[in-house]
């Protein structure tokens, strides 16, 4: 059997593992000139995902192969978070060293909602991680054992309340998956707990670093990559997928999977697009150093967070917005939340590059020798509307992430950050892996879908 898989981003490299390992004669058709999709990088400056949590799952994928992920180093710490008035938050792995930052009041607010996290995840897990796209049997159960553990009547910003400082810290990690945190259901607190409790890892070279691995053990299975080529459509059977054409051509295979946008996907197959509300996109610099600066990961927050939030639920810029900082030797990666295309007419670029250069010049000085602007505009090649993670997971329908499976085509799959399980590079390389999985099951009895 034939598959063909678009995209090369990491959902769409595991998907091809997968496939590949199955048996079947697997193609990867990319739009850009090489791997890693929103991680590919910009002369050797990161354009996307910085680090790495949940590293088990890229682990199982290369020990499917007999390979083995090169060396992961957990940071410590975390990450650097200051406010406007000079108060700075390091949280480590260790958790005595992260409580003697905080006052009494707070170290029992961090622990109580760590221990929330931590039940929200591992309750979570199995049902919305790990497992298919789950069934309203599957939702039935997991609300009978878990569900109040996930405080399903209320919004994440009543559930993390907790001071000034441990407030927003607490609101940001909902933005992971797309969230305005102050319209999320408590349901998103436990991605918390993948950061603060499981860790964050780095590897040498970055995520494009992860991305070129993946590549390479992808093609020392057979697998082959078609690169410059442009979907345009997909020509579409009763119950199945019959052809696909780029600007190159056209392809047919028994098999197709899509680890691109949904929307794209969707208007590929001449399906209408959903009308659910898009979640946050973002502005970044990429930023070349004139020497090595230490590796770091530092959160600018801003003045008023709620206020930013609001600003950016409105379809506007934020003037003062909170800053997110990665440095790693002569390379900087400067990311700004924004709303996506389409709410209000964008700022010009460089005006408002130069705006976050003279705010990031304030806190954190870097010896900058270029510098390339990220919008919007340019985000929306990967990411419908700039849109970096689809839907907007505000409620708790709006959590749920939509499925694999499209329209009933039997030979078909949608993988990757903007599907079951989410956005981010673990859960997306597991959608890619799984969603192959599940594909196979359906098509022709596969052999699991854990890697």
């Amino acid at each position: 059997m034939k598959a063909i898989v678009i995209g090369a981003g990491f959902a769409g490299l595991a998907a091809a593992l997968r496939l590949r390992k199955a048996g079947l004669e697997v193609t990867v058709l990319e739009q850009f000139n090489q791997p890693g999709g929103k991680a590919i990088g910009w002369e050797g400056v990161p354009t996307g995902p910085t680090v790495l949590t949940l590293p088990e799952i890229p682990r199982r994928i290369f020990a499917a192969f007999g390979a083995v992920l090169p060396e992961l180093k957990p940071v410590s710490p975390l990450t650097r978070y200051t406010w406007p008035d000079g108060r700075v938050f390091a949280p480590e792995l260790d958790l005595e060293a992260t409580l003697a930052q905080l006052s009494l009041r707070e170290a029992r607010h961090y622990q109580r909602l760590l221990r929330v996290a931590r039940a929200m995840y591992e309750g979570a897990r199995g049902t919305f991680i790990e497992g298919t796209p789950p069934h309203l049997a599957q939702l039935l159960r997991y609300a009978l054992r878990d569900g109040l553990k996930a405080h399903p009547t209320r919004s994440l910003a009543a559930l993390v309340q907790s001071g000034p400082y441990l407030t927003p810290f607490f609101l940001r990690f909902a933005t992971y998956l797309g969230a305005n945190p102050y319209r999320a259901p408590a349901v998103l607190h436990n991605i918390a707990w993948v950061e603060l409790g499981l860790g964050v890892f780095h590897l040498a070279g970055g995520m494009r670093a992860l991305a070129d691995h993946l590549f390479r053990l992808a093609l020392a299975q057979g697998v082959e990559f078609l690169f410059g080529q442009r979907v345009l459509q997909m020509q579409r059977l009763p119950g199945r997928v019959d052809a696909l054409q780029t600007d190159q051509g056209w392809h047919r295979a028994d098999l197709y999977i899509s680890a691109a946008d949904r929307h794209f996907t969707l208007k590929w197959l001449g399906l209408p697009l959903p009308g659910y509300a898009l979640g946050v996109s973002g502005f970044a610099l990429l930023l070349k150093l004139a020497e090595a600066v230490p590796l770091g990961h530092h959160i600018y927050f801003s003045p008023d967070y709620r206020a930013e939030w609001q600003a950016i639920a409105a379809g506007r810029w934020p003037q003062d917005p909170t800053l997110y900082l990665h440095t790693d030797g002569e390379a900087a990666f400067l990311l700004v939340n924004a709303p996506p295309m389409g709410r209000a007419e964008p700022p010009e670029a460089e005006g408002y590059a130069r705006l976050l250069l003279d705010k990031l010049a304030q806190v954190h000085p870097l010896p900058i020798a270029a510098w390339r602007a990220m919008s919007p505009q340019d985000y929306s090649l990967t990411a419908y509307r700039g849109a970096l993670y689809g839907r907007a997971p505000h409620g708790l329908l709006g959590a749920l992430r939509p499925g694999w499976g499209v329209a009933g085509l039997r030979n078909f799959a949608q993988v990757g950050g903007t599907v079951h399980p989410g956005g981010g590079v673990p859960l997306s390389m597991l959608s890619g892996w799984n969603g192959a999985g599940w594909l196979l099951d359906r098509t022709r009895g596969g052999n699991g879908l854990e890697p």
